[in-house]
């Protein structure tokens, strides 16, 4: 579906780098149909060389004649862009924003024509195309303009469609989790230290025995009790570790983390 659109990416840093990376290596992407856009003009030739494509500082002129435009903006800054590529934009043109906090009826109010807009919550992991991209549908966006986002996104890990009503729930799970995760990550390495395990070693143990659990959890769709059951023997040293994760309270401090990041992410909506 993306092999004749054009794209352009306004806000070409680390996610929008990750984007354009993941879509050429799509057979159904042409490099020539995408353009990005960067703030300074010290940028253009770093980031021109890096992806091997067209980099403008003009909005307007990456937005003129896309299919479709990707805001990769930060959130203070999305209202001087919209109002920067007003000029450049028609009404056939699909936008879509991974700009946390900003909802799609903020970007539809104050395009110059009814548009198509879907709303993204990516996350760190989208550097290395292990993301996990939510997305939601504005008022106007079409089960066409859906697929669309999704096959874009998919070219940097996972996704799913939510209400946007949840999106600052997303945000506070998956979008601030790999945060929570790399805590998790720092102790258990630093457990391994403890015990005499090289700094180095210890975090390669962590780090993978993360990564394998991940995978199990994802590859055959257990819920995590069971897998943790799977690992845990009556009697053993599994379950010994286990009960000090409860007395210590790590699972309900995870749960407080995530709501609190999510009202966090509502207050910021709600200025």
């Amino acid at each position: 579906m993306l092999y004749d659109k054009k794209i352009a990416i306004l806000g070409v840093g680390k996610l929008g780098e990750a984007l354009v990376s993941g879509l050429a290596r799509r057979a159904d992407v042409e490099r020539a149909n995408l353009i990005g856009s960067v703030a300074r003009q010290s940028s253009l030739t770093r980031v021109d060389l890096r992806l091997g494509i067209p980099v403008t500082t003009d909005n307007a002129a990456a937005v003129a004649g896309r299919d479709i435009v990707i805001l990769a903006v930060k959130p203070q800054n999305m209202t001087a862009v919209l109002e920067s590529i007003a000029p450049a934009v028609s009404a056939a043109q699909l936008f879509i924003s991974v700009a946390a906090s900003v909802s799609t009826s903020y970007i539809e109010d104050r395009l110059p024509f009814p548009a198509a807009v879907i709303r993204v919550m990516p996350n760190t992991p989208a550097l290395l195309n292990e993301g996990m991209s939510v997305l939601c549908a504005g008022r106007r966006a079409t089960p066409e303009h859906q697929r669309l986002a999704e096959e874009i996104f998919s070219a940097v890990g996972r996704t799913a469609f939510l209400e946007e009503k949840l999106m600052d729930a997303v945000t506070g799970l998956s979008g601030s989790g790999p945060a929570y995760i790399y805590v998790v990550l720092e102790a258990l390495s630093e457990a391994g230290v403890k015990l005499g395990i090289p700094r180095d070693i210890s975090t390669l143990l962590a780090a993978q025995t993360m990564l394998g659990a991940a995978k199990l959890a994802l590859e055959t769709g257990q819920h995590p009790a069971l897998l943790k059951d799977s690992v845990t023997t009556p009697a053993g040293c599994t379950v010994d570790g286990l009960l000090e994760l409860e007395e210590g309270k790590l699972r309900v401090t995870l749960i407080k983390a995530v709501v609190r990041a999510a009202e966090r992410a509502r207050e910021l909506v709600n200025g």
